[in-house]
């Protein structure tokens, strides 16, 4: 069975990936962070090998401050991780990455793919924050004194509609991003949620369209694997 890293879902994405690099690039991840409960801890960067997460650097909050650096030999995916929890994901490429973490919000910027997962991560962020709204509408709407059923109703119609805009998100973002890091990244964090590899609608569509390159990634190839196993022992049932 596939192992999973990540307790929630966003926040964050992860991973081990490939990308055409050479040995002597280097990674410079430079931190900053006014979440007090951080001051004098030690942060951890991890990525995805061998089913588990292995951490290749790590750095001391001091004044609000930290650094990751390190050489790679391929552009990796990443996790900043504070002792066995995940912080933020971050992208290991070519470049200077500007690492910010605060009470609400956490960014990775200054690289191509960093800016690109920052900008799907804060739409995402977006989602998730109206579709956490919706029981405080409930409240006032029946404070309002709008019958149950209407609220019920309405509430619900939003419901899926913002379902429906962030499963179309997160499968553009892998589509876009099939022959990168970013990719198997996401797809790995979309399903980290699940209670075990299924093969739901998305995800076949997902793996369908998919180059060598996605499917042939170690997460997404065990996962597609285990799922498909786990859809036949229910089919059985």
């Amino acid at each position: 069975m596939i192992g999973f890293y990540m307790k929630k879902l966003l926040t964050s994405f992860i991973f081990g990936a490939v990308l055409l690099s050479s040995c002597s690039d280097q990674y410079l991840v430079s931190g900053s962070s006014n979440v007090e409960g951080l001051e004098g801890k030690m942060l951890y960067l991890r990525v995805f090998k061998d089913d588990d997460m292995c951490a290749i650097d790590s750095s001391r909050v001091v004044h609000g401050r930290f650094r990751f650096r390190g050489t790679m030999d391929s552009v990796m995916m990443a996790n900043v991780f504070l002792e066995d929890n995940s912080v933020m994901p971050v992208v290991l490429e070519y470049g200077d990455v500007r690492v910010r973490i605060d009470e609400n919000v956490q960014s990775a910027t200054g690289t191509p793919l960093n800016d690109s997962l920052t900008n799907f991560i804060q739409k995402k962020s977006q989602i998730d924050a109206r579709m956490a709204e919706l029981p405080h509408l409930e409240s006032q709407m029946i404070m309002n004194g709008i019958d149950h059923e209407q609220i019920l109703v309405e509430l619900g119609q939003q419901a899926r509609e913002l379902e429906i805009e962030n499963d179309k998100l997160i499968t553009r973002f892998i589509r876009t991003n099939y022959n990168n890091v970013l990719g198997p990244g996401v797809f790995m964090i979309m399903t980290s949620g699940f209670q075990y590899p299924i093969l739901n609608p998305q995800i076949e569509e997902i793996i369908s369209q998919a180059p060598p390159y996605f499917k042939n990634h170690p997460y997404v190839k065990e996962y597609i694997k285990a799922a498909e196993s786990n859809m036949e022992k229910l089919r059985q049932y």
